[in-house]
């Protein structure tokens, strides 16, 4: 089944699953129908022997907010019982729901929730993508965490927007072809390169026939106007490696500290953690929200669990994940860490913790949130909003839950110095000499 959208056409529902949820809301709609008419055959039947009453009841029906009152009238006695009226509902109901699903997150035979891979992994450093300040463009949205990580890794390096400029896409699924990502008028959310209208358009002006997941974070190279990456594991790191210096400039007249978020003598322990976060927290939580049975939200909130019950442990030992100063791994966890009480466990049922029940977890978060640049990397109620709106098979009220108040205050856990908070490239560069 094809949809012809503007100058492009997509691809939509598999044709099995489409008649399916035709077929499927037929029924429900045909049930509907029947009570509907054996409820006013009724009312007629009613009215006609007591035409006195006629005014009183339907001055009274209009005041109801009752509904259809659907129940009322299979429990009175109508064409269709009562159990198979609500059978047949929560039958229909919850198969269009999962079509609908899988569509948004794709899904293993057991209902549990599978992240594709990504296939666009190159990096700047190499002779296709030199390192050159100015050349290259990175692409986020506010309420990806996945691209909360780049914005991060930017803020407390220090990288200025002249040397690595970003475009902030708006989210918006009525707005865009394929996914939600879509571009705006302003100079903060329009395309630069081609003045694209969505994400999906400046995929296939950069690599023309491409038909893969149109995802945020990506980094372009506009000199060549090519996709660098769109992986946010290999953008955060690149970032960490990205000539902060300018042409003219040598590391000794810049900044005292050069931010260094993969030391060398915790790369082991940093891959080790970013490995077992990512399983149980950053992906686990998308795992409860997205599974479409009982058993795989029941393993994904178990790992959730778990996850966070063994950094609550880590965090009472030591100031950051890994000792006293920042690394990737506190980089990568802060994203799904400030979102949680207010979306992952109301919206995604990941109700088993809350941050704020966990003070090791909730005074890192206030610690993190103390370094210059990272509260500005987020705007909450924004990312709370686009979740409840833009997820609709999750919400089909598009109603926005209210979250609850999010504690930036200084916790007191250490000094807020750079030279305090990070490892120093320099320093690497220095022990390194002859």
């Amino acid at each position: 089944v094809m949809v012809k959208i503007r100058s492009g056409v997509l691809p939509a529902m598999r044709s099995t699953s489409l008649l399916k949820a035709i077929w499927i809301v037929a029924i429900v709609g045909a049930l509907a129908s029947v009570v509907m008419m054996s409820k006013r055959g009724r009312e007629w039947h009613v009215c006609a022997k007591l035409s006195g009453c006629r005014t009183r009841l339907v001055a009274k029906a209009q005041k109801s907010s009752g509904g259809l009152r659907i129940l009322e009238w299979a429990g009175k006695g109508g064409l269709l019982p009562q159990p198979v009226l609500v059978s047949t509902a929560k039958t229909g109901w919850r198969e269009i729901w999962k079509i609908m699903m899988r569509e948004l997150a794709p899904q293993s035979a057991d209902g549990q929730y599978i992240r594709p891979g990504y296939t666009l992994r190159s990096k700047i450093g190499t002779p296709q993508h030199p390192q050159k300040s100015g050349r290259y463009r990175l692409y986020v949205g506010n309420a990806c965490p996945w691209c909360h990580r780049a914005l991060l890794v930017k803020a407390v390096r220090g990288i200025k927007f002249d040397s690595l400029p970003h475009t902030s896409l708006i989210d918006d699924p009525t707005k865009a072809s394929r996914g939600g990502w879509a571009f705006g008028s302003s100079e903060e959310t329009r395309d630069p390169l081609f003045n694209c209208r969505d994400l999906r358009q400046l995929y296939e002006k950069l690599m023309p026939g491409y038909s893969g997941r149109c995802t945020a974070p990506l980094m372009v190279d506009c000199k060549t106007q090519t996709i660098v990456s769109n992986e946010s594991e290999d953008i955060v790191r690149m970032l960490n490696d990205f000539d902060l210096l300018d042409e003219n400039q040598t590391q000794d007249d810049t900044h005292p500290l050069i931010v260094d978020l993969y030391p060398p003598q915790l790369r082991n322990q940093i891959d080790t953690a970013n490995e077992w976060i990512y399983k149980s927290i950053n992906n686990g939580v998308y795992r409860c929200g997205f599974s479409t049975s009982q058993e795989g939200y029941d393993r994904a909130i178990k790992d959730v669990t778990q996850g966070l019950d063994k950094l609550e442990e880590m965090l009472s030992k030591s100031r950051f994940l890994l000792g006293d100063k920042v690394t990737e791994s506190d980089i990568r966890l802060l994203p799904t860490m400030a979102r949680f009480d207010s979306v992952y466990n109301p919206f995604f049922k990941c109700t088993t913790r809350t941050i704020k029940s966990m003070p090791n977890i909730q005074g890192w978060l206030q610690d993190m949130y103390q370094i210059p640049g990272v509260p500005e990397t987020l705007d909450l109620d924004d990312a709370i909003r686009s979740y409840y709106s833009n997820l609709f098979p999750l919400n089909p009220s598009g109603i926005v839950a209210k979250g609850p108040p999010f504690n930036t205050t200084d916790p007191k856990r250490g000094s807020h110095v750079k030279q305090d908070l990070f490892y120093d490239k320099a320093e690497r560069s220095s022990s390194s000499s002859p």
